[in-house]
């Protein structure tokens, strides 16, 4: 009887390695139930597996990818691809864009249309069930609904996602949500408009909060509010925001500042996730944790009374590269496999060389193999070269 469960395990961990955090206790589980190699019938195995397991998703070995072009040295598998559309965006935010601004690339080195499909149709084929369209600022693209529309159209994918400034996103929503687009991210650093127009560089506040009204109102599976915080600058807004959840079904990601190239970061300007929690808790009462998928980049919370919920992400105080599950494709056709890593391989130049799909998917897994356990901290990541958010994709 102990070697059913080995086996079991080998075939979980071969076919779905995005769960290897796991594998012990979802192949467990296994025993009792999905996994057709095995099925535990001694009841000291059966009470193990069954407690072992609690809070871990079940498993459907038949959804599982073909290729392990998306896993990487240790294990982790990648179904989350984010791609930038552009690098152009119609505001010039402080912790993103660097004052003077930045070179753009060429439009001719920006993947096109039909580079983006083939290059996401890889992808899909190969496990990734979510999509995220950055920039850039996405909806400046003009063909952004038919990219919808045909990245909707991937056969396994779930999730088609935005993450956008909100600017001139509600005239666009309908025919966006007509085009398969089901989840939204909508940046917003302050409730006030007069601090909006300082840190944006731009005004259109009210534009934004329109955005996610109408957002709310078209239905969208998800809303969520991103709000970088920063020392001086937004910090004191922060249970204002929190207030925001109140009556809105949205979740409110509170992000700690991230150094990148240009946005002059500062440790006296991180807000760290410990002290933020601090301030809502303050303030509020009936604070619960939510239940967090291993791959989740935020800890998430509900509060008492409250429609919507609200997220910090730690990316500099508590990192969670042990989960991640996303790779990055930017507009110039790089592949990034992690933000704050500064390697990255083109995906346009062997594309234009005319390199099949099966030459594209080696240099692909090549990349992901590559990837490290995970980044580095904070002060090295200040000190090492990178490239502005603007050009790698928010």
């Amino acid at each position: 009887m102990m070697m059913m469960p080995l086996r079991c395990l080998s075939e979980l961990a071969r076919r779905r390695p995005d769960r290897a955090v796991d594998a012990m206790r979802v192949g467990l589980r296994c025993l009792m139930s999905t996994c057709p190699l095995s099925k535990a019938t001694d009841d000291s195995q059966r009470l193990y597996a069954t407690s072992s397991c609690a809070n871990v998703p079940e498993v459907a070995l038949s959804e599982a990818p073909l290729s392990d072009m998306l896993v990487d040295s240790f294990g982790r598998f990648h179904n989350y691809l984010r791609i930038s559309l552009t690098e152009r965006c119609n505001l010039r935010c402080q912790y993103c864009m660097p004052a003077q601004g930045v070179q753009l690339t060429p439009n001719s080195e920006l993947l096109s249309h039909d580079e983006i499909i083939r290059v996401a149709g890889l992808f899909v084929t190969s496990g990734v069930d979510k999509i995220r369209l950055t920039g850039g600022e996405p909806t400046i693209r003009k063909d952004i609904e038919d990219i919808c529309l045909h990245l909707s159209g991937l056969k396994g994918l779930k999730t088609l996602a935005m993450t956008t400034n909100g600017l001139v996103l509600s005239k666009k929503l309908p025919r966006l949500k007509e085009c398969g687009l089901n989840a939204l991210n909508i940046s917003l650093d302050t409730l006030v408009p007069a601090k909006f127009e300082f840190m944006t560089r731009r005004k259109g506040h009210s534009r934004v909060m329109e955005s996610i009204d109408a957002s709310i109102q078209l239905g969208f599976q998800s809303v969520k509010v991103n709000c970088v915080v920063m020392r001086g600058m937004n910090d004191d807004e922060i249970c204002d925001f929190v207030e925001m959840t109140r009556d809105k079904p949205v979740n409110v990601r509170f992000i700690e500042f991230m150094p990148f190239d240009g946005n002059v970061w500062n440790v006296k300007k991180l807000v760290p996730y410990a002290e933020m929690m601090d301030k809502v808790r303050q303030r509020f009462k009936g604070v619960e944790r939510l239940q967090d998928h291993p791959s989740e980049t935020a800890k998430n919370f509900k509060i008492d009374g409250h429609a919507g919920t609200i997220s910090f992400i730690t990316s500099m105080t508590e990192h969670f590269c042990a989960g991640c599950n996303r790779l990055r494709l930017l507009a110039d056709g790089n592949l990034k496999v992690c933000l704050f890593g500064p390697s990255e391989v083109s995906l346009r130049e062997p594309i234009r060389a005319g390199v099949d799909d099966a030459g594209l998917r080696e240099i692909i897994s090549a990349a992901v193999k590559r990837k490290k356990a995970k980044h580095a901290g904070m002060f090295d990541i200040a000190k090492t070269a990178n490239r502005p958010m603007i050009h790698i994709g928010g």
